[in-house]
């Protein structure tokens, strides 16, 4: 069951009509997958929580009051997905931000979503994310490429979509980063110009698995191995692409259980295509 909570405020009720998120998507939202009463990612999506609220300008509380309200928020759920959104708060008409907006906080709880029990049917979207290396990696809330891109992919019937820069290269999908396998290693496109760096993507890299590398169409379409990565469902493997499809690989499942063996939630992964 969705339950939310309003922090940094006066208010507790919702979210007021001047808020800046609602205006012009003004603030940044990380989803946290809840495991066993925890977030076993919370110091990545700080990390990036923190870097989105510079780049914007928007104060950030004490780390040990987050904290404390998320822990209260998620006491007792074994499994869910925990919704975090800071906007900068309450300003007039205009896009100027006010120096004295408080900014205002949001926490959701929501089940997990279903496991996929097959191969991803990803499609080519036709909405290409726009350039903007101000905005890129951070988790800002305007998503309006994403809302278009998906509404692409839930008309054609698809799973996800694959989503490309201006200039027509790969970037990601549009709720997930790309996993791409070639010739032996593992592949994510760079997200310096537009894009998010998914918490789940900067583990893999840590871990030296995943090689940032500029990823073309067809480097995609001629893969040995294709998967998508979040926070919330870990690794998914991709069966097809348009007109090509993808069988089991090994990779894949090799993956799947190294990430596994660090953090145990992802271990119902899908781990065949």
């Amino acid at each position: 069951m969705m339950s939310a909570s309003y922090l940094g405020c006066e208010r507790v009720g919702g979210i007021a009509a001047s808020n800046r998120g609602l205006h012009y998507g003004d603030g940044l939202f990380e989803t946290l997958r809840v495991h066993q009463g925890c977030v076993p990612l919370w110091p990545q999506h700080l990390a990036r929580l923190r870097a989105g609220a510079q780049r914007l300008g928007i104060a950030l509380p004490d780390v040990a009051f987050i904290e404390t309200q998320i822990n209260a928020h998620i006491a007792g759920c074994d499994a869910g997905v925990l919704k975090l959104l800071l906007t900068r708060g309450d300003g007039g008409r205009g896009y100027a931000p006010p120096v004295d907006a408080l900014p205002v906080w949001q926490l959701g709880l929501h089940p997990l979503p279903p496991a996929a029990r097959t191969g991803l049917h990803l499609q080519v979207c036709q909405t290409r994310l726009a350039i903007q290396p101000a905005l890129a990696g951070i988790k800002h809330c305007n998503r309006l490429e994403q809302v278009l891109a998906r509404r692409e992919v839930v008309l054609a019937g698809g799973d996800e979509g694959l989503m490309q820069d201006g200039d027509g290269r790969v970037v990601s999908a549009t709720a997930a980063n790309l996993l791409v396998f070639r010739e032996g290693r593992w592949l994510t496109p760079s997200v310096q110009r537009c894009g998010v760096a998914g918490v789940l993507r900067g583990r893999l890299l840590a871990q030296d698995w995943v090689t940032i590398a500029e990823v073309s169409l067809e480097d995609v379409e001629s893969s040995d191995a294709l998967a998508l990565c979040n926070a919330v469902r870990g690794i998914l493997p991709v069966s097809t692409l348009g007109t090509r499809t993808w069988t089991a690989h090994p990779a894949i499942t090799d993956l799947q259980a190294r990430l596994a063996m660090t953090y145990p939630m992802f271990q119902d992964a899908v781990v065949s295509a």
